[in-house]
């Protein structure tokens, strides 16, 4: 008979089971009490476990909406001094690029307030929720574009409506003046490239009427060219008048003609495009001074498929218009603070049906 045998209870026990010989604790005791303990150590584990597991998720989502244009969140900020390492890594870290079938940055200044309120009350939606819900429906992400002003002034009213609004990419090395356009062009496609892992990426102005629907079902079109470079393509004389507007100082080295490029007013590169000039070195592009030529010389540079779609800038609302502005007597809307505003209560431009993808060709 073993030295320390227990009597457990049993259904019909009537009583606690009792050690026999001995009055002192036995070796089982002690199992189960060592059993409790660790029963009670894998609750408290797990308990543990769960905790950071939920407040790593939380702290992964507020912190990744500092850099991400995600929808509700607050607006992106992105400076060009951050930098990817060589092929993504020993660089910065930065959230995940968020998939989207586009990405569309409407450039904007800081003089152009009245023109964003007047874009807010038609097409481009007029609050955080409204433009997540635009992005679920059509695929597309839409932001304001700017760069920074010296005017301290200018920079805190600025302040205020990207918390108001929570819609816009602020490019905060790159400072906004007419002149700079081409630099900032370069920069919003890099930014927008580390933003989001787009199919195509948009260049728009904030004086134009847009058609959201009808530009995600042009994207969507399946295409045998990876690189495709999209918008209403022109030639046209040099200008070489240092007086007149579109005057190219670098004249000599494109001569009396303009190769073919897209309309400044919006054009479409696709995603393999936008990567090579987001691993573009700053400084080793040439830039012009017309941003619109500046592009299409770039395009030169690469095997791009040039694609002529002129839905993309018909002069007054149509079945098939995508983008209306004023071409070719303002390049966007003449008066676009009251033109947006009339043309979206035309039921033409605003609530006609969009064309399926075979009806919307060039």
């Amino acid at each position: 008979m073993p030295l320390f045998s227990h009597r457990f209870p049993t259904a019909s026990s009537s009583g606690p089971a009792t050690p026999s010989y001995y009055s002192k604790p036995s070796k089982s005791h002690k199992h189960n009490s060592a059993s409790s303990r660790i029963h009670v150590a894998i609750i408290l584990f797990s308990l543990v476990s769960l905790f950071i597991g939920v407040a790593g998720t939380i702290f992964a989502i507020t912190s990744s909406s500092v850099y991400r244009c995600g929808g509700s969140k607050d607006s992106s900020r992105v400076s060009s001094s951050r930098k990817l390492g060589r092929n993504g890594g020993n660089g910065d870290v930065l959230p995940e690029r968020r998939k989207l079938l586009g990405f569309v940055g409407i450039q904007t200044g800081f003089d152009s307030g009245d023109r964003r309120a007047a874009l807010r009350s038609s097409w481009f939606p007029s609050d955080p929720d409204a433009l997540l819900r635009l992005e679920q429906a059509t695929g597309l992400a839409f932001r304001f574009v700017i760069g920074r002003s010296k005017d301290a002034k200018k920079m805190a009213e600025l302040e205020k409506e990207i918390k108001e609004h929570r819609d816009f990419v602020l490019l905060d090395d790159v400072e906004e003046e007419y002149l700079r356009l081409p630099y900032k062009t370069l920069a919003f496609f890099k930014a927008a490239f580390k933003l989001f892992e787009a199919d195509y990426y948009v260049k728009a102005d904030d004086d134009i009427y847009l058609r959201p629907d009808r530009l995600g079902t042009l994207l969507a079109k399946e295409r045998l060219h990876s690189q495709t470079y999209i918008g209403c393509m022109k030639k046209g004389p040099v200008i070489t008048n240092p007086k007149l507007k579109w005057y190219e100082k670098q004249g000599n080295l494109i001569g009396n003609e303009y190769f073919l490029h897209a309309y400044g007013p919006m054009y479409v590169l696709s995603a393999e495009i936008v990567a090579s000039l987001a691993a573009a070195r700053n400084g080793s592009l040439r830039m012009f001074n017309n941003e619109d030529v500046t592009i299409g010389s770039w395009m030169l540079a690469m095997d791009v498929h040039h694609e002529d779609n002129r839905a993309l800038c018909e002069p007054r609302c149509s079945p098939k218009s995508i983008a209306v502005w004023d071409i070719p007597k303002c390049s966007g809307l003449c008066n676009p603070e009251s033109r947006l505003k009339e043309l979206h209560k035309m039921e033409i431009c605003s609530k006609s049906p969009t064309l399926p993808p075979e009806d919307i060709d060039q």
